[in-house]
């Protein structure tokens, strides 16, 4: 277990000793007289015969605590912050209503600028053998001094 050069040590080995549980010892039953008798009812049914028993008094609701009034400058300061909170919520979606509505203007104006450049990219790149065109021939043209000599 140890290697050869550490000295040998002696292990002493601790047992737990153990806690005994608590005793527990049941509570007397001592029996309780009821404060007052109940008293005996007794009644005649139609054909003659009695019931006799004892008479159950109804079950009394336990009685409803009275809730604290709220002021009304707390019900104010609820409300207020609820509205403030609808009303920022209103403006986020508001803004960006008008930030996606604008990019989407700007993509149909890319959009139309790319269709009509390529409309008029095929009007003039097209071919000029057809006879639904117009052929256009530029002469030499020469530019001297800012003045157009044909």
């Amino acid at each position: 277990m140890y290697p050869d050069h550490t000295p040998q040590r002696a292990v002493e080995v601790h047992q737990p000793t153990p806690i005994p549980p608590p005793a527990v010892y049941p509570a007397p039953v001592v029996p309780v007289q009821p404060s007052t008798i109940p008293t005996v009812a007794s009644i005649v049914l139609p054909d003659g015969r009695v019931v006799t028993g004892y008479a159950i008094d109804p079950a009394r609701p336990e009685p409803v605590t009275a809730k604290p009034a709220v002021s009304r400058a707390a019900v104010n300061v609820a409300l207020g912050g609820v509205g403030f909170l609808a009303v920022c919520g209103g403006l986020l979606l508001l803004t960006s209503f008008i930030a996606a509505l604008t990019a989407f203007i700007g993509q149909l104006i890319i959009l139309a600028a790319v269709i009509f450049g390529g409309w008029i990219a095929v009007q003039v790149l097209g071919t000029s053998g057809g006879s639904s065109g117009t052929t256009v021939h530029i002469r030499k043209a020469t530019f001297k001094r800012n003045h157009f000599h044909g």
